[in-house]
């Protein structure tokens, strides 16, 4: 018998399947892991002291550069805080766009770590698929706020603008031909809308695509079944929320138990798991695409037949139009003082979480009645399933322990902060 000797090993900062700047001490004896230690702190950008120190309005972007893959969400979390402080409620409009976006985020997100899990497990073919699909929802950021990741559209009061009533077209390249072209912008004759909808059709039959890959494949399951199980009382103790709890057999969703904007006039169901191991994570996760695309067909039925006003007309809080702040000197004044003060909250301070792709993410804001946070303390739904690594991945082989980061689906931007 060849002698099994102990070691302790880096696994990070920079490994390819960390997703992110983690460093993990493993202590193994021969292949098995006895203990993980995760050292964070490598990617820290002191966003929350950051934001005590501009006005409120500058800290949106942050935001967006927190959880790098689930930008839109990140600000809704901030910018629900600072209306409940100021006693406001955006337009109805703005509310039903605001969900929209949170479940193409979600969309990107689990497409995200789906592609990347996959990949990190052996699966190649997977992560092509997802980012072919994550390219149609990066334009659908790109339509309304013009940049690909970090959007900065959601604002207190409502949102940036209105969506737009045409797609950008593809232009004809020495790569692509007229007619190749002419197929790409088949989906973008309309407007915004009807390429949501256009493909919120076809993604259902491209999740079946998905799963005839990965949800029998012998490979996929000997390595994710009974792989870092996790008891429903554990995961409660833990502090886990969003799918990882979801999967434990835990039916929570804030979206349901606590709505904010209008959950609560859409119809969807939670997906929960059995048995609380990654397999089961997965097919939360899976199926929680499924009701996102389903939240999104109804808002976009929604959206058509109510147009209305997408931000408040309050211009103490939202900048007045640019043709008017070009023509008009009161405009000008409030657009000058908006940018440059910003507005002030009153003295208090306020809790507000909401359902992100990864779990609860929570602003905790102290205000002191000034023009900027007091203290700003972010709930990051990452940050709990880290800790619970070395409890996950406690007697199993040092290749499971990248299963067990691919379930966790964690991104380092929130964790370090």
């Amino acid at each position: 018998m060849p002698e099994i000797r102990n070691y302790t090993i880096n696994f990070g900062p920079q490994h390819p399947a960390a997703h992110g700047v983690l460093r993990l001490i493993l202590e193994m004896d021969g292949e098995v892991v006895q203990r993980a230690d995760p050292h964070i702190g490598l990617l820290h950008r002191a966003t929350e002291k950051l934001a005590e120190s501009k006005p409120y309005n500058q800290s949106i972007p942050y935001m967006d550069r927190l959880d790098y893959v689930s930008m839109m969400c990140n600000e809704h979390g901030y910018v629900l805080a600072l209306e409940r402080m100021l006693g406001i409620e955006a337009p109805v409009r703005a509310q039903y766009i605001r969900v929209m976006f949170d479940e193409i985020t979600r969309i990107l997100n689990h497409l995200m770590w789906l592609g990347t899990h996959a990949l990190d497990i052996g699966a190649m073919t997977m992560f092509l698929y997802c980012f072919r699909e994550r390219e149609d929802l990066m334009d659908m950021y790109e339509a309304v706020s013009g940049a690909r990741m970090h959007a900065a559209y959601y604002r207190p009061g409502g949102v940036y603008r209105d969506l737009p009533d045409r797609m950008p077209q593809f232009q004809p390249t020495k790569y692509t031909n007229v007619r190749e072209t002419a197929a790409m912008n088949e989906a973008r004759q309309g407007s915004l809308l009807d390429f949501i909808d256009d493909f919120v059709q076809r993604f259902p039959a491209l999740i079946d695509e998905y799963e005839t890959l990965l949800t029998d494949n012998r490979i996929w399951k000997q390595r994710t079944v009974g792989i870092a199980t996790i008891s429903p009382e554990r995961a409660l103790q833990l502090g886990f929320t969003g799918p990882m709890l979801r999967g434990s057999g835990i039916e929570w969703d804030l979206r349901k138990k606590q709505p904010y904007e209008v959950y609560d006039r859409v119809d969807f169901d939670i997906p929960v798991g059995v048995n609380g191991d990654c397999y089961d994570r997965y097919l939360v996760r899976m199926e929680e695409l499924r009701q996102s695309n389903h939240i999104i067909k109804q808002c976009v039925n929604w959206l058509r037949a109510n147009p209305g006003p997408v931000m408040l007309d309050d211009h103490k809080l939202a900048p007045p139009k640019r043709t008017e702040m070009k023509g008009d000197m009161e405009s000008l004044i409030h657009h000058f003082k908006l940018f440059t003060e910003g507005y002030v909250l009153p003295e208090g301070e306020v809790y507000s979480a909401i359902e992100h792709p990864k779990g609860e993410f929570g602003i905790y804001l102290v205000s002191d009645g000034a023009n900027k946070p007091y203290r700003l303390k972010i709930r990051a739904p990452g940050f709990a399933h880290l800790a619970a690594m070395d409890e996950m991945t406690n007697g199993h082989m040092l290749a499971d322990v990248v299963a067990v980061i691919g379930t966790m689906d964690i991104v380092f931007g929130e964790i370090d902060r």
